[in-house]
């Protein structure tokens, strides 16, 4: 039943510290769909906490997903979840993982506390006790006032919780959501992604979250597993992926596009490495006195500056410097 602020307990402590255990485990894993092959080499841990699966669209992260659930079966590779083949044990991994798929298209007469709750069922739950898990899981997801509404009537904001509300009803020790926040405006997808976490901290359950968004995966995630060219081409936690430390300096410059090729063809004969997009240049530099060459050179050259600050390696330059 609801609490006094309006959300449900899914009948689970606050666990302690999650042990450093491999929920997934994929070594060389390759898929191919006739003569086309969409994955190579997927290999990757997912530990417990939020994990976010990067790439591009057309990368091939909802493949690998559902590999995962056991609707795909690989080609090659090892692929294990909680210690067991997907593709051979489903109901068995079934029974501990939830899953929100990316589509929007849920059954429009049907009521989402029924849709809810015959998910439940579907992932072994008796009868009562899935009754009692939807209510849970739809006040948990700020929905137990709208739980009796048809979908087809529900925005797209109140569709993706109430998908959120069926992959966690069953009490999964993992949920693997699909662009949880597609078609969700920015107050929105802050509002889906802090349910998120509040669904992963104070219930134990951890997550894997596909995403093309770099900004939403930095925001979230704890780890993070970079999928191109039907390949890993990183993974790992985001604190060993990107730094704190400086490396160089970002100029936006009230000017135009000309003044910034000026400004970047000044500081390469000063021995600094440049780059830049219209009004934006990146100075490469880990010494102190690339923030004070920037400065001068601009105004030097009598170019006006709107921003100049420290850069540091962001996950950004992780996911574009794997892709080459």
């Amino acid at each position: 039943m609801p609490n006094d602020s309006g959300t449900a307990a899914l009948n689970r402590p606050t666990p302690a510290k999650l042990p450093e255990v491999n929920l997934v485990h994929a070594r060389g894993v390759t898929k191919r769909y006739g003569g086309v092959e969409v994955l190579t080499d997927a290999t990757f841990d997912v530990e417990p906490g939020i994990t976010g699966l990067l790439g591009a669209n057309g990368a091939g992260k909802t493949t690998m997903l559902g590999m995962i659930i056991g609707l795909h079966h690989r080609n090659d590779g090892v692929l294990q979840v909680f210690d067991h083949d997907p593709w051979t044990a489903g109901p068995e991994v079934r029974t501990r993982l939830g899953y929100a798929p990316e589509h929007h298209t849920l059954p429009a007469d049907v009521r989402a506390f029924d849709f809810v709750e015959h998910i439940a069922e579907l992932h072994g739950l008796p009868s009562v006790e899935a009754t009692t898990r939807a209510s849970d899981a739809l006040w948990l997801v700020g929905l137990g006032e709208e739980r009796f509404r048809p979908m087809g009537t529900m925005s797209t904001g109140q569709r993706q919780r109430v998908k959120l509300a069926q992959a966690i009803a069953h009490d999964p020790k993992l949920i693997i959501l699909d662009e949880p926040t597609d078609g969700l405006d920015p107050v929105q997808r802050d509002a889906m992604l802090d349910l998120i976490r509040t669904v992963s901290d104070s219930f134990g359950i951890s997550v894997i979250l596909s995403s093309h968004l770099l900004e939403e995966v930095e925001q979230i995630c704890e780890s993070v597993v970079i999928i191109g060219e039907g390949q890993t081409l990183a993974s790992g936690r985001l604190d060993d992926l990107v730094s704190t430390d400086s490396i160089g300096v970002t100029i936006e410059i009230d000017g135009t596009d000309a003044e910034a090729a000026q400004l970047a063809q000044h500081l390469h004969q000063q021995g600094f490495t440049t780059q830049h997009v219209g009004r934006r240049l990146n100075v490469e530099g880990v010494d102190d006195r690339v923030f004070d060459v920037a400065r001068d050179a601009c105004v030097a050259l009598n170019i006006g500056i709107v921003r100049l600050h420290r850069r540091r390696l962001s996950l950004e330059d992780v996911f574009l410097d794997r892709l080459g």
